[in-house]
């Protein structure tokens, strides 16, 4: 029995259709003949989801008690005895209450796929573990429920359920999505427009790759070497010249003109160590290529044209950009130059764009760092010319021009060995001249046919031929190696230059200063190590690349850094003319980690120093607003033990309310003030557990009048993971600020609701409301908006709500009333419990 395949229905946002698209293609199937059921489909009360469930033959689901509660979830052992063609399983990154067969849903779908059942299921793309942390940048929400990308990736069809942001707005207004009462906390919330824009880009994006993965694929599968143009992907190649800037615009712009279009910036250095390219001019072109959307890409390779091509038709590439060669017209006669190399070996398939520059036609000046080395085709050409060079030589002065004279023949043999030591270095060119002085004797010497030499005048005329080949081949390989050593020097003055300006502008980051040795030196990975002593383990303060080395020893190049640090690399082992650089580099990672550190210990100094600022400014702040209820008590005091006025009992009853007014401003005030302290000072410490809001909201109203808030906090609220006594002060805070700004007569609004993972507490006022730009600048210490009078208080109010309200994990927002004020939006999050499944009869759904 072979395993079953598995059919993802993909949204971007709850409400979308995943499981209205699941059920329909399961109505389909029947229609078929297809034997399909239902496992566990959730249609959270939406009539016409559940409508579409009439007709389909539905699994008994498995009823589990926990923590007092019974809850239902799919009982795996059910459908694999039923064993149908197909099961419908929704809400794929479900987890499953504590009992149950496997923690979360996907594994029990592995279940039945490896069972040979093919199973339909949905997901939301914000579901998805990789892209967790951009949903919560994106939304202000975590979510708790999520699914390995690997799973969903695995499916063996994907299939997106679209819907424009304003179609799923209509339908959330028209109540198909949430109950009415949830709809304006949804729309002002997770459904603004800009979060379902960018959920869908999202979900568009991620299919997109995966889509790109499966032709891939398919392509490595079949052999495929061909190109296919499914979207534009244009590789830019670079050479380290100021002209890439401007070739990277270029290919910009070209790949804006199609839809999905992709820029892949590419520069290919040599096999032999350091880079032939000013390394800050190829920072400054990374950093170009990120900025417009695109990748940098450093490969290896000694045949430049050989190694685009293979790197465009690698990645499937559709378009080349490359700049019009910076040779001058001379240098042609040494060939064609890799633009148009490149332009005739490109193939039908791959468009190759030559864009003009400013450095055109400029030439390129020396080449850095050739490398010791001068390539297998040099070599190779070296040795044609000293060896086959001469026996050509011969049979062309044998037969065509015999009587050119010996002189002349010298000349000729001579022009082979230098041409052999051009090509090939000091080697070819010895054979060359042993081999030429061979032949002169043997061919062109009289007596000819024999090594004997009857005039002493030929004799001296070789001897001198021979001299002169090898101090000729002797100067042109040493003009080579002072030509490469001097390459080398500057390429490492460019680099000990790069990091010169490093050190004075403090730029590089630790990770990506060895991200620059590892390209640089062609490395697998490299790592900082450090240790406390002699005797302490290693520790890894920073690496880049896989398998990065955990101790020295196992390194293939370190470099020490003092007693107790070291650089490590791995992947080949380098020259020792290399190791100058690279300790350049190891002691320049030490001092942007000594930075980093520094920088941190800075960014603790400045916390300190802001809460001695906040605390001398509370001191200033709250003389007077310390000293007006004091004032106020003991004047009441004073009044009533003054014996000289026969106070009446209204005037007491009076006096002594002042004395208790003013003792409860000045309780408050002082917690405020404790409160602030305790935030500044990061001794808030939380003590989390499960509560129920309708128990924790109504104490936080003792400081109002009860006829100045209408409370509507559902019973069948999910409990949250709170610490009571934070809240509490959260709350009261928020509630106290809006009846001081509500009108006369106005009630204050407190309502509680749950969305998806989290539950809102709305604390809603009719006042003046604050404009925009004040809604952030309202929660910082010592902000009064408004005329509120002196003594209403210092501003610490909200600042100390939403201080103990991201304690708890939670968010403190300001939005405006519908019609006129102020809402205070207090977001928390569930109780693990709540987390698994819904409350029976709530309206909270897990798995949106």
């Amino acid at each position: 029995m072979g395993r079953g395949k598995l059919r993802i229905y993909l949204g971007a946002a709850p409400g979308v259709g995943k499981t209205y698209a699941m059920l329909s293609e399961a109505h389909r199937r029947i229609e078929r003949g297809t034997d399909c059921v239902v496992a566990f489909v959730e249609h959270h009360n939406r009539p016409r989801t559940e409508v579409m469930l009439h007709g389909l033959e539905e699994i008994p689901r498995r009823e589990l008690a926990y923590r007092d509660t019974t809850f239902s979830e799919m009982d795996v052992d059910a459908v694999l005895a039923r064993h149908p063609e197909v099961a419908l399983v929704d809400e794929l990154p479900h987890t499953n209450i504590p009992g149950s067969r496997n923690a979360k849903r996907w594994q029990d779908i592995e279940e039945l796929l490896a069972a040979g059942i093919d199973v339909i299921s949905t997901v939301n793309i914000q579901h998805l573990e990789s892209l967790g942390d951009i949903v919560e940048s994106i939304t202000g929400v975590r979510q708790q429920e999520t699914v390995p990308d690997e799973v969903v990736r695995r499916a063996d069809q994907i299939e997106l359920v679209d819907m424009s942001p304003p179609a799923l707005r209509r339908r959330m207004a028209h109540g198909n999505i949430y109950k009415p009462d949830k709809v304006d906390a949804a729309l002002s919330n997770y459904f603004r427009p800009g979060n379902l824009t960018a959920l869908r880009e999202l979900a568009l994006l991620w299919l997109a790759d995966r889509v790109d993965a499966y032709l891939q694929e398919y392509r490595s599968e079949h052999r495929v070497s061909a190109i296919w143009g499914s979207r534009e992907r244009i590789v830019v190649g670079l050479t380290g010249g100021p002209e890439g800037r401007t070739l990277i615009r270029r290919a910009a712009r070209l790949a804006e003109k199609g839809a999905g279009g992709e820029v892949l910036a590419l520069y290919i250095s040599r096999s032999d160590g350091l880079t032939s390219a000013s390394p800050k001019e190829l920072a400054q072109q990374r950093t170009l290529v990120e900025d417009l959307g695109g990748t940098f890409h450093q490969v290896v390779g000694e045949n430049v044209p050989v190694a685009l091509l293979d790197f465009a038709r690698g990645v499937n590439a559709t378009q080349i950009v490359l700049g019009v060669s910076r040779r001058k017209g001379w240098q042609y006669v040494f060939g064609p130059g890799v633009g148009s190399t490149v332009a005739r070996d490109s193939g039908p398939d791959l468009d190759v764009h030559l864009i003009t520059h400013d450095e055109a036609g400029k030439g390129r000046g020396l080449p850095v760092n050739r490398g010791a080395r001068l390539g297998r085709a040099r070599i190779v050409g070296g040795w044609l010319a000293g060896i086959g060079g001469p026996l050509l030589l011969t049979w062309l002065l044998s037969s065509v021009a015999p009587e050119v004279g010996l002189a002349n023949d010298m000349l000729l043999y001579l022009s082979l060995t230098v041409a052999a030591a051009l090509l090939g270095g000091l080697l070819p060119a010895l054979a060359s001249a042993a081999v030429g002085s061979l032949l002169l004797n043997w061919y062109f010497t009289p007596p000819v046919h024999t090594f004997t030499i009857a005039d002493p005048k030929n004799i001296v005329a070789i001897a001198i031929f021979v001299a002169v080949a090898v101090s000729v081949a002797s100067v042109v390989d040493l003009a080579a190696r002072r030509t490469h050593q001097a390459a080398r020097l500057r390429a490492e003055s460019e680099i000990l230059s790069f990091l010169a300006g490093n050190v004075l502008r403090g730029e590089t980051s630790l990770e990506a200063l060895l991200e620059r040795v590892r390209e640089t030196f062609g490395m697998e990975s490299a790592a900082l190590l450090e240790r406390a002593g002699d005797v302490e383990p290693w520790t890894c303060a920073g690496s880049v690349g896989p398998r990065p080395c955990q101790n020295p020893e196992d390194a293939d190049v370190d470099v020490p850094v003092g007693d107790h640090m070291a650089l490590a690399l791995s992947g080949r082992v380098l020259p020792a003319e290399d190791r100058r650089v690279l300790a350049a580099f190891a002691a320049q990672a030490a001092v942007v980690l000594d930075r980093r550190r520094l920088r941190e210990e800075a960014d603790q100094a400045r916390a300190l120093a802001e809460g001695n600022r906040i605390r001398t400014a509370l001191l200033a702040a709250v003389s007077h607003d310390l000293r007006t209820p004091l004032a106020g008590i003991k004047a009441a005091v004073s009044s009533l033990r003054s014996e000289d006025v026969a106070w009446s009992d209204e005037d007491q009853a009076e006096l002594l309310a002042g004395i208790e007014d003013g003792a409860d401003r000045l309780d408050n005030l002082v917690g405020n003030l404790l409160d602030m302290s305790r935030l500044q000072t990061g001794t808030v410490t939380p003590l989390i557990r499960e509560a129920d809001l309708d128990e924790v909201v109504p104490m936080a109203l003792g400081g109002v009048p009860e006829d100045t808030v209408e409370l509507d906090i559902p019973e069948t609220l999910p409990m949250v993971a709170v610490d009571p006594g934070l809240l509490e002060r959260a709350v009261g805070n928020l509630v106290e600020n809006a009846v001081k700004y509500s009108p006369e007569g106005t009630p204050v609004l407190v309502k509680a609701s749950a969305i998806a993972d989290r539950v809102e507490i709305r604390v809603v006022d009719r006042g003046p409301g604050v404009p925009d730009e004040a809604k952030n600048r309202i929660f910082e210490p010592f902000q009064r908006y408004g005329d509120a009078p002196r003594g209403a208080g210092v501003g610490l109010g909200l600042a100390v709500a939403r201080g103990f309200t991201e304690a708890l994990g939670g968010t403190l927002s300001a939005e405006d009333t519908p019609g006129g004020g102020l809402t205070m939006v207090l977001s928390l999050q569930l109780a693990p419990a709540s987390d698994l499944a819904p409350v029976e009869g709530s309206t909270y759904s897990p798995a949106p």
